[in-house]
Formats: C-alpha cells, sequence, structure tokens
C-alpha cells in the first residue's frame, strides 16, 4: 500500500502542475512540470522547514521512500521505450539505420571517454577531485540521449524524417548501450575484478545488446500473429501491456537488455500490425492507448526529476563544477556527432545545420539521473549525481526549449539540397 500512496500522490501532483503548466506557464508539458517541481523544491529547501514542516516533511519522506532507480530502469523506461518503438517507421529507420547504429554504439562510447578525461583535467580547476573511474563513470552515465522532451517540439518545427528518426531512433537504442558500458565501469569503481578482454567486453555487448534485440523480435512476433487472429481493441491493449510487463521479467531472468527487448517489440509490432487490416477502432485504440501511457509517464518522470532536488544536500556547492559540466557534455556530443559524420559521409551527407541539431537536441534525461542514483553511497557519488542533475536540468529546460529555434526547417532543406549536388557532381 505504501507504493500505492506514493504513487497516488506523484499522480495528483502531476496534475495539478500539468494544470497550472497549461494555464500560466505555457512552456511544453514536461518541462513545465519539471520547473514548476524545481521552483516548489527550491522554496521548500529554502524555507520549508520553517514556513511549511509538515509539507516539507511529508515530501522529503515520499522521495526518500521511493527507489526512482528501480522505478525508471525497471518499470517505467519499459513503457516508454515501447512506446517510443511502436511509433516509428521501419522504412524511415531503415534508411537512416548506419547513423542510428553508430551514434547510438560509437558515439556513446565516444561522449563517455571525451566526458570522462575532460571533467577529470578541468574540475581540480574548480577545487573538486574526482578519480579517474568515477569521471568515466560520470561520462558513461551522461552519454545517453533522451529527447522525450524534444521529439514534439522538432515536429511542430516541421524538420525532414530523416532527422526526426536520426534523433528519436539513436535515443531509443543508445540507453541499452549506455547501460551497458555503465556498468562495466561501475564494476570496476567500486573495486570487482572484471575481464577488460576486447572478447569478454564483445561478448558482453552480444549477449546484452543483441539478446535484448533478439528477445524483443521474438516477442513481436509472437504476439504479433495473437494479434492477427483476435482483432480485438481490449484485447490488444492487454497484449502490448503483457508484451512490456511479462518481457521486462524474462530479460531480467536472463540478465540481458531490458530497454532494448522493449525498443525491438516496440519497433516490430507497431511495423507488423500496420501491415495486415485492423479494424479502425482496434488501431485507434492501440495507439491513443500508449500516446496517453507516454504522456502520463513522462508527466509522473520530469515531476521526479524536478523532485530529486530534494535528495541532493548543499547543490549550491556544486553550480560551478556543474556549469563545467554542461560545457564539456556539449564539447562530448559535438564531438561524438561531428567525428562519425566524418566517416559516413560517404555513405550519407550530414549539413552543418544537421549536425547542430543533432548535438543541440541530444537532450539528457530520467535515465542519466537514475544510474547517477544507482551508484554506490560514498566520498564521490554525491559529486557525480550533483553535476549530473546540473547536467540533465540546463539540457532539458535550455536545449528543450532552445530546439525548435536551432531547428530552422528551411535551414535544414536548403543545406541538404547543397549537399547532394555537390555529392553528385563529385566523380565516382
Amino acid at each position: 500500500m505504501e507504493l500505492y500512496y506514493s504513487f497516488s500522490a506523484l499522480i495528483v501532483l502531476a496534475s495539478i502542475f500539468s494544470y497550472l503548466n497549461y494555464r500560466f506557464l505555457k512552456l511544453p508539458s514536461t518541462i513545465g512540470i519539471m520547473v514548476i517541481a524545481i521552483v516548489v523544491s527550491i522554496f521548500l529547501v529554502s524555507f520549508g522547514e520553517a514556513v511549511l514542516p509538515r509539507t516539507f516533511g511529508h515530501l522529503n519522506n515520499l522521495m526518500n521512500s521511493i527507489d526512482f532507480t528501480e522505478i525508471l530502469m525497471g518499470a517505467m523506461l519499459n513503457f516508454l521505450l515501447f512506446a517510443g518503438g511502436i511509433h516509428i517507421n521501419i522504412d524511415d529507420l531503415k534508411e537512416q539505420f548506419w547513423p542510428v547504429v553508430i551514434f547510438s554504439t560509437v558515439g556513446v562510447v565516444i561522449s563517455t571517454f571525451v566526458v570522462g578525461f575532460g571533467v577529470y583535467y578541468l574540475l581540480p580547476l574548480v577545487g573538486l577531485q574526482l578519480p579517474f573511474i568515477y569521471c568515466l563513470l560520470f561520462g558513461a552515465l551522461i552519454s545517453p540521449t533522451d529527447p522525450v522532451a524534444v521529439l514534439s517540439i522538432l515536429k511542430q518545427a516541421k524538420v525532414s524524417k530523416s532527422l526526426e528518426t536520426k534523433v528519436a531512433g539513436e535515443s531509443l537504442f543508445n540507453d541499452g548501450m549506455a547501460v551497458v558500458v555503465f556498468t562495466v565501469v561501475l564494476q570496476l569503481a567500486i573495486g570487482n575484478e572484471i575481464d577488460l578482454g576486447v572478447e569478454s567486453i564483445v561478448l558482453l555487448l552480444l549477449k546484452e545488446a543483441g539478446g535484448g534485440l533478439l528477445l524483443g523480435l521474438v516477442l513481436g512476433w509472437i504476439t504479433s500473429r495473437l494479434m492477427r487472429e483476435v482483432d480485438d481493441y481490449i484485447i490488444s491493449v492487454l497484449v502490448t501491456l503483457s508484451v512490456v510487463m511479462g518481457g521486462y521479467l524474462i530479460a531480467r531472468q536472463m540478465h540481458i537488455s531490458g530497454p532494448l527487448t522493449m525498443v525491438a517489440a516496440g519497433l516490430f509490432m507497431g511495423n507488423f500490425n500496420m501491415k495486415f487490416k485492423m479494424k479502425s477502432v482496434t488501431q485507434d485504440y492501440l495507439i491513443k492507448f500508449w500516446e496517453l501511457i507516454d504522456e502520463i509517464l513522462n508527466a509522473v518522470l520530469f515531476l521526479f526529476i524536478g523532485f530529486e532536488l530534494l535528495l541532493i544536500k548543499n547543490l549550491s556547492h556544486f553550480m560551478i563544477p556543474g556549469a563545467l559540466a554542461i560545457v564539456v557534455v556539449l564539447l562530448a556530443r559535438f564531438i561524438s556527432i561531428w567525428g562519425p559524420t566524418k566517416f559516413m559521409s560517404f555513405k550519407t551527407t550530414f549539413s552543418p545545420q544537421t549536425v547542430k541539431v543533432l548535438v543541440w537536441g541530444g537532450i539528457r534525461g530520467g535515465v542519466s539521473i537514475a544510474l547517477a542514483l544507482s551508484i554506490p553511497k560514498n566520498e564521490y557519488s554525491t559529486i557525480v549525481l550533483s553535476i549530473t542533475y546540473c547536467v540533465v536540468v540546463f539540457s532539458i529546460i535550455v536545449q528543450g526549449l532552445t530546439i525548435g529555434k536551432v531547428a530552422n526547417p528551411n535551414k535544414i532543406a536548403k543545406e541538404d539540397e547543397e549537399q547532394e549536388s555537390v555529392a553528385l557532381e563529385q566523380p565516382h
């Protein structure tokens, strides 16, 4: 019942904040909810014990009683990734296959090391000493992008489908890769002996990532066949729910990537089911159900992120290191996008404007905070959590609210045309 009470309180707060944002702030829903939660958190941290001691105490107890890492990584993320996968067109993804794969694998590794080295050498300049392995750990957890808040803005900005697919595809797949990298570095950080040979790392990736994708495809195929036989919207919704909830349990038992299982299952079911003539009412209910689940969980997730401020003591002490980390993370994002595009130029072209949108659209979110919270408590975990929080809040608010202006569709289209004409003129 304790979990039920906690979730009930979060839903009530999310609905109130969502209403306030809609009436007064008029920001994108998830960003507005998070901004209000942060403002409330700052007020409670500053004046809560004197002005509203009971409210401050209740909210503090609520946030301390909830295992954010377990709830996000073990429950919410599965629903969000499945909902994201089910709305991606597989034909669009095939066209952007290599950029998505390279950005979500090679890009994550590049970003991890650039961030790791960057904060290792720069944090001492502002009086913070962090061992290199923890700098690398921070690099691993801050590298996955989470553009939930930015996708709707990109659609409103009417960017090309290819660019939208690059951003969405990368975010869906890089969570799984980043979790594997984070897990390996965390084992080293806490002193566990693990085999760092190329062969063992490749085998771990194949098991985690390959196993997750394979399980997702199998689950997607089986349940899609079942839905084809019974074209009923209630059963269809129940079947998709069972894929997410049951699929995660299977992935956990098999020690493979749950996030990638959900992405693969969502992609398969979303595209397979559109190929046969599903009743329009069934299709309509299914799409609206998962859109609603997506919106509700995102509201709760961004409320969580806003209230996580209550768990970070003396965040003001980490504002300058946090600002430094923001610069390093943005630089790492640029290198991890720009570098691979130079090697992919023979396959596809990336205009400067496209690279700019990919860099600025690489928003960090709940996954990074969840991974930071999963680090065993010690003298370094608070530093990592604090600078992670600074990067995530900046990323969601500043990048999330300005990506629409950066994503100039006319400029992107013009540069893409110029790139294509140059490519056609070059001798083959």
